[in-house]
């Protein structure tokens, strides 16, 4: 079993109960609900079971159109039939950006929705974080993230800077952004793209994310793109998510180097230039 799927099954956290309560492969709802204006784009690199709970508990959200699941590498999964689902199989691996960019061609509903394999869905989130974007007149939208134990991640953060970079390695990170239970919407610099939310017409005009990266910065440089462009982005902080993080580049040279490469492009591209956050 996967350490992730193992340790949810496992946990007294209330919320992670309730996961472990749902059989991994029982009948698929078939019913589509009322509301019908997203398009979810998943990626799995050898998730196995975590890919198919996701896909479950999406088939059951309200607001989904269309799941797109990338397999990025070859992976036999059990899942549902679903005419809401569709598979792509990739030849060859390919990194975030190019794998979600590529699922969007496919999207044709006003809002288009990233997310991590290793995202559990408790409650249902789309509904909540649309309406956040329309009355805060935002573009993209994210939910707060906890991890597998309950405690905040830190998945909300003020754009990266040399100084921050420095602070981080000697143990504090002032970048990060911590959610206010207290209110509706929060007005991050930039969320992580394990679980966002974006206007269709807007990724499009963006270009989607900029494959110049590889694995990481990509969230980083869309937001920092929106704000440039005079839109806004926000954090729903009664919206909760669940993420089982797995950060490789803290283990693996080849994730270093790749962290390493992303965050060099990221300060090429925006130092001395980064946006005005404008809530």
């Amino acid at each position: 079993m996967d350490d992730t799927a193992n340790n949810i099954a496992k946990s007294t956290h209330p919320l992670h109960r309730m996961v472990s309560n749902d059989p991994i492969h029982r009948k698929a709802k078939t019913a589509r609900p009322a509301l019908t204006c997203v398009t979810v784009s998943v990626v799995s690199h050898g998730s196995g079971r975590l890919a198919e709970q996701l896909i479950e508990q999406l088939l059951a959200q309200a607001g989904v159109d269309k799941i797109i699941l990338t397999l990025n590498i070859k992976e036999s999964l059990n899942l549902p039939l679903s005419n809401r689902l569709v598979v792509i199989h990739n030849d060859q691996p390919k990194g975030f950006g190019a794998n979600h960019n590529a699922a969007f061609t496919q999207c044709e509903t006003e809002f288009f929705c990233v997310l991590n394999p290793d995202v559990v869905l408790m409650q249902p989130i789309f509904e909540g974080l649309i309406a956040n974007m329309r009355a805060s007149r935002a573009i993209l939208a994210a939910p707060a993230v906890v991890s597998l134990s309950g405690e905040p991640a830190d998945s909300w953060r003020q754009f990266p800077t040399a100084r921050d970079l420095l602070l981080k390695a000697a143990g504090k990170d002032p970048s990060v952004i911590h959610p206010d239970p207290k209110m509706d919407i929060m007005f991050p610099a930039w969320v992580g793209g394990m679980c966002l939310i974006v206007e269709r017409e807007a990724f499009k005009q963006l270009s989607g994310f900029d494959e110049g990266y590889f694995l990481y910065y990509e969230d980083v440089d869309l937001c920092a793109r929106i704000w440039q462009q005079g839109s806004r982005l926000i954090g729903c902080p009664k919206i909760i998510v669940t993420h089982g993080a797995q950060r490789a580049s803290r283990h693996n040279f080849k994730y270093m180097l790749w962290h390493a490469r992303s965050m060099a492009r990221y300060f090429k591209k925006f130092l001395w230039r980064l946006p005005t956050i404008e809530k």
